[in-house]
């Protein structure tokens, strides 16, 4: 499989892969993200069932073979300033259809892809219709944020399929791709791997759960039972209960699933390590003796003194494998309430170097700074909403109610909640603009489409299928500058804006004077779209700085009006409890929506190792619509 930029030189490169032979994750993530922008999901039929929003092994193998993903990014010229120019970057995949069902059976391993008819099955068929994971649909959100992709096509699957709300990531060596295992990245990745609290699943009922029910429950934590051995009156033992147990196999799918750990190996690695760390232990594997066992065992220096952190560690991947959670590993999980003074597992600060090539960094030093301004460190909810309000701290109150609506538009349930409460007091549309414009801003920066190209395409040919997607959407962002400014800013306009008379006035003498200038015709306060058409992306730039202006207007507004008003309400204090009860993370994991600007490990020198976690904005606005819809609906 090769990659090569499009234009007038091109190269030409394998893609790089471990020593487990496959392709470094970020190289996964985007390949797979790309190609499913290219297809058209649809239904496929399969043993009498149809399955919706799918595709079949030929479609993948077909768009693989010649896949395109083209980039615009849009800035000042150099040689002039004030003139926007537009540089686009092409970069073709090619494979053969035996390559093609091997990458997809890579997709496979890192659960983001799963067999519609059985989802059970690991192995990616000649013949298969396959649908997207939870998993897969939270990376593809944020490839689609951040590449600027016209992503139409694929909301229907955003509705109607579960979401991975929450993703924890573990950074990654740059030279090898294997995960950096430290103290604190194992507690950041066993805490969210046993929840806040021990997630023994709800007794069956008369109701089953429907599939976002299912997974939200799952997304708890792994589920947990209790495990009685009989008694063994000849060997004089007595029954005996073990409470927090699991199996060995759910354990490397919970962790497949809800973390980026790319397939069943790496998870059983991490499982060795939760062994190690004396977080987990065997309570019994009663396999038969011909049956097969795999385990996998991963070795360490070891603190010593009382820690309960071993030098070895071993994880036994097989059916009738079955583990509990220890008495440190509830510590750890700080289920009974109890907190560490430090990240480690144990109370030693010692390094814990492995012996093995994917765990020999030594743990996070507490104090370490990141180098990412995006990240940081996770505060709770409560502190970044209320730590002025209610502790007293002597700001303005301009100040902290600047933050606080920061976090409210970062946050996307307290976003939906904070929408509920403006349209109730008749200025939702201040928060609509807002939106809206930064949404336009994004995708005015960035600009990418994804296209499977026949291999009959002549060469050298210059309208390509990425210049054409690219001119498609210069016409999108046209249109969608002229929505915003019909919707809320033309007068007598559907949601206007009430906003400073100069503001408004500048930019429509702006449009007057282009509109005039481009079309000969005189500006009568709308813009129509044969007037739109006519606009560079220069002049949109313009308006772009015109409509921040107004954008950090309205944002003032809804900081010094509505946010002390909102902050006081008892939908918003519910709210407030919710998401810290849902939220199943500690301080030690950071918080982004984003995800570093860069790939771990590249900015410094001594990769140290870390965990991070991404948010789904769709999965957390529909989960809090359901809370909602749950909470208020005995009361209706």
């Amino acid at each position: 499989m090769s990659s090569s930029p499009d234009g007038p030189s091109t190269s030409s490169h394998m893609m790089k892969t471990t020593k487990r032979g496959r392709p470094f994750l970020k190289d996964t993530l985007d390949l797979f993200a790309t190609l499913i922008v290219s297809l058209q999901l649809g239904p496929h039929k399969q043993f009498f069932k149809t399955f919706p929003h799918s595709f079949t092994t030929d479609e993948a193998a077909q768009n693989l073979a010649s896949l395109k993903f083209s980039q615009s990014n849009r800035g000042p010229d150099p040689r002039e300033p004030s003139r926007v120019i537009t540089t686009t970057t092409t970069t073709t995949f090619s494979m053969t259809r035996d390559m093609a069902k091997a990458m997809s059976q890579h997709f496979m391993d890192a659960r983001l892809i799963e067999n519609a008819t059985d989802p059970s099955s690991n192995l990616f068929k000649d013949r298969g219709v396959y649908q997207l994971t939870p998993k897969r649909l939270h990376v593809l959100e944020r490839f689609i944020a951040k590449n600027g992709i016209n992503s139409d096509h694929l909301q229907p699957v955003f509705q109607s399929q579960p979401i991975c709300i929450k993703l924890l990531h573990l950074e990654r060596r740059s030279a090898d791709d294997e995960i950096i295992v430290a103290q604190s990245v194992i507690t950041a990745l066993f805490r969210r791997f046993v929840g806040r609290q021990a997630n023994y699943p709800p007794p069956p009922s008369d109701k089953p759960l429907d599939p976002f029910q299912r997974y939200n429950e799952r997304a708890k934590g792994i589920a947990l039972s209790d495990v009685t051995d009989r008694a063994q009156p000849l060997l004089g033992k007595p029954a005996q209960t073990h409470k927090y147990c699991f199996a060995a196999v759910s354990a490397l799918e919970w962790l497949c699933d809800f973390t980026s750990v790319v397939g069943r190996e790496e998870a059983a690695e991490m499982a060795a390590q939760f062994v190690r760390f004396g977080l987990i232990t065997l309570v019994s594997d009663k396999r038969k003796n011909n049956d097969s066992a795999i385990i996998f065992t991963v070795r360490g220096s070891t603190p010593g003194g009382n820690s309960p952190v071993s030098q070895i560690g071993e994880f036994r991947c097989t059916a009738k494998a079955i583990y509990k959670i220890t008495d440190e590993g509830q510590r750890v999980a700080h289920w009974n309430g109890s907190s560490s003074s430090t990240d480690s597992p144990s109370s030693s600060t010692a390094n814990l170097n492995s012996d093995r090539a994917s765990i020999d960094t030594p743990a996070d030093e507490p104090g370490r700074k990141g180098t990412d301004a995006k990240i940081h460190r996770r505060i709770s909810m409560a502190e970044k909403m209320n730590a002025t309000y209610e502790n007293g701290e002597r700001k303005s109150t301009k100040e902290s109610n600047t933050d606080r609506l920061r976090y409210i538009l970062e946050e996307p349930g307290l976003r939906s909640l904070f929408r509920e409460f403006l349209r109730g007091n008749f200025c939702e549309e201040n928060l609509s603009f807002w939106l809206d414009v930064q949404d336009f801003k994004r995708k005015f920066n960035i600009t990418s489409s994804a296209v499977a190209v026949a291999p009959t395409g002549r060469a050298g040919s210059r309208n390509t299928p990425g210049q054409a997607a690219m001119e498609r959407h210069h016409e999108s962002l046209i249109n969608t500058a002229f929505v915003i400014y019909n919707t809320y800013l033309a007068p007598s306009s559907q949601c206007e804006l009430n906003i400073d008379h100069g503001l408004r006035n500048e930019l429509v003498k702006y449009l007057e004077e282009v509109v005039t200038s481009l079309t000969g015709k005189a500006f009568q306060g709308r813009v129509e779209p044969e007037q739109a058409t006519v606009f560079n992306a220069t002049q949109l730039q313009t308006m772009i700085r015109l409509y921040e202006r107004i954008q950090m207007h309205v944002f003032r507004l809804m900081a010094t009006d509505s946010v002390p008003k909102f902050i006081k309400t008892s939908k918003f204090l519910a709210m407030r409890n919710w998401v810290e009860d849902f939220d199943p993370t500690e301080t030690d994991i950071r918080l982004l929506t984003n995800g570093p600007s860069s790939p771990p490990g590249l900015n410094t020198v001594e990769e140290t190792g870390g965990a991070y976690m991404t948010v789904s904005q769709h999965g957390s606005e529909r989960e809090h619509r359901q809370h909602i819809a749950t909470k208020d609906g005995p009361s209706s």
